[in-house]
């Protein structure tokens, strides 16, 4: 999420963002984590890890100059710079801020003196994931909210939170990135409409699960109608990271995926694009 209109210019971030998803497809030939019988849900393939084939899912949108921004005026702009027929090789220019896209919100994002991009450890980056499902919810009610009584529901099917895992949300959002007033859900007051965590799961995530990062299918970890963004000052207060705009969250196991953050380390960043894939 990003509440301010200023762009940052940023040149080879198609480079830089390739280079990066080699080094996460790399990675993943080390994670370990085995899927529950019967939650594999995935027609792809990834390598053979011990003798066993595991899933392999993107949770990454693709980057357009159309995908929704937080505030209108945000959205990613890009010009050919270089052409093969020209020039003998292919390249672009983005104009950027580090919010938009699928990307990764630093605890320095809200918090004074938090970490910043380049301060996030790969042992972070890798960790694993747990789907809260609430699609249900939230396609009668956009203000819903992840809650204690989810989580807990959650922990009676599918067993404890693991310590440091992503806590993902899957509302059924990312259905809508292709329409961005049904992505942004403003209202006649500019007021917005779409789902996140609540701030009392999230101290009780925090505080009795020791989670690493939370993630969501909308634009934001915080509801879209909050004015106090509480959410993302509890999670990054406490030096954890948030996930925003994933996809296919309804392709991966509810339990037992790994999820791969290749965030690309701005300098100084508040966050930034970040290619994310779970493996199982």
């Amino acid at each position: 999420m990003c509440t301010e209109k200023c762009f940052e210019l940023t040149r080879g971030v198609t480079r830089r963002g390739a280079l990066l998803g080699g080094v996460a497809v790399a990675a993943s030939a080390a994670l370990q984590g085995t899927a529950h019988a019967g939650e594999r849900g995935s027609d792809e393939r990834g390598p053979a890890f011990g003798g066993r084939r595991r899933g392999l899912r993107d949770l990454t949108h693709p980057l357009t100059t159309s995908f929704p921004a937080f505030v209108p005026g945000e959205e990613a702009v890009r010009r050919t710079v270089v052409t093969i027929e020209d020039d003998g090789y292919y390249m672009q220019e983005w104009r950027i801020i580090e919010h938009i896209g699928t990307h990764v919100d630093a605890p320095g994002h809200f918090t004074p003196g938090g970490r910043l991009a380049t301060e996030l450890e790969l042992s972070e980056l890798i960790t694993p994931a747990v789907v809260i499902d609430i699609a249900d919810r939230a396609a009668r009610d956009p203000d819903t909210v992840v809650t204690v009584d989810d989580l807990r529901a959650f922990e009676r099917r599918h067993g404890r939170i693991p310590r440091d895992a992503a806590v993902l949300m899957h509302s059924g959002w990312a259905a809508k990135v292709g329409d961005a007033d049904a992505y942004r859900g403003a209202d006649a007051t500019g007021t917005l409409h779409f789902p996140g965590f609540g701030a009392e799961a999230t101290e009780w995530l925090l505080r009795r699960r020791g989670i690493r990062s939370l993630g969501v299918d909308t634009l934001s970890i915080d509801p879209g109608n909050s004015a106090t963004f509480d959410t993302h000052l509890i999670l990054t207060g406490a030096d954890r990271y948030g996930l925003e705009n994933l996809a296919n969250l309804d392709r991966i196991p509810r339990r037992g995926a790994t999820v791969v953050v290749g965030l690309i380390p701005y300098e100084e960043g508040s966050g930034g694009q970040a290619r994310i894939f779970a493996s199982w």
